[in-house]
């Protein structure tokens, strides 16, 4: 099977983390989303840190598990 390589959409960090807590799990498509998201920023808002920070502190405390 071909794989190609296409550009995900883009989501607002926001709606990204939502998604993940909503899930209380993070997927490779939500991790590559967030990838998207945050390198077609120069920088972060105060609020899309704090949404980062709730991330990692869900995968540091076990409330979001890693899926492949």
């Amino acid at each position: 099977m071909m794989t190609t390589n296409t550009i995900p959409p883009k989501v607002s960090v926001e709606t990204i983390v939502e998604r993940i807590f909503a899930f209380r799990q993070i997927t490779a498509i939500d991790r590559q989303l967030l990838r998207s998201a945050l390198i077609s920023k120069e920088s972060l808002s105060e609020k899309e840190q704090l949404h980062l920070n709730r991330v990692f502190e869900g995968l540091r405390s076990g409330t979001i598990l890693v899926v492949e």
